[in-house]
């Protein structure tokens, strides 16, 4: 992986068009523990069953990953962290299910299973905030572990 700049580089102090935490429901659904949220909200993952994790201060993206990674990353450019993803090999990421090379990318892996889901409503920092995605998701999971919690979640249509 090339050395990427910080996408980042300070502390998060307001509430952003990133700020898309991920359900409860989801993890419950894949009953597994994480190592590392890799992009996780500033106070740390509300909902994420995790060891450890990566806020917009410590920089997610320029960090060494380990284990198994739970990533939703900033929709505002998932492009670097996509790719990351998949050179790690290990975990499960949430992003949108748009047309794009990253996507593209995540499809043509042989080694990814998917999920489609419709729609999701996230968990906003503020009650006034819309948080119904305004676009389709996917859960995508590589790696035994990640890809056996995805197969038995239950969470869409698994290809």
């Amino acid at each position: 992986m090339l050395n990427q700049p910080p996408l980042f580089p300070m502390r998060q102090n307001d509430i952003t068009s990133d700020d898309y935490y991920t359900p409860k429901w989801v993890f419950d659904a894949l009953a597994i523990q994480f190592d590392v949220d890799v992009a996780s909200p500033p106070e740390g993952p509300p909902n994420t069953p995790c060891n450890a994790y990566y806020t917009q201060e410590t920089d997610g993206l320029s960090q060494d990953w380990f284990g198994t990674v739970f990533m939703n990353p900033p929709y505002s450019n998932p492009t670097p962290w996509v790719h990351k993803w998949l050179e790690h090999g290990n975990g499960i990421a949430l992003v949108p299910f748009i047309k794009s090379k990253w996507f593209q990318a995540l499809w043509d892996h042989d080694e990814t299973t998917f999920a489609y889901i419709r729609v999701i409503k996230f968990d906003r920092p503020s009650k006034e905030l819309n948080n119904q995605a305004p676009f389709a998701l996917g859960l995508w999971a590589i790696g035994n572990k990640a890809t056996k919690a995805l197969m038995q979640s239950k969470l869409g249509k698994i290809r």
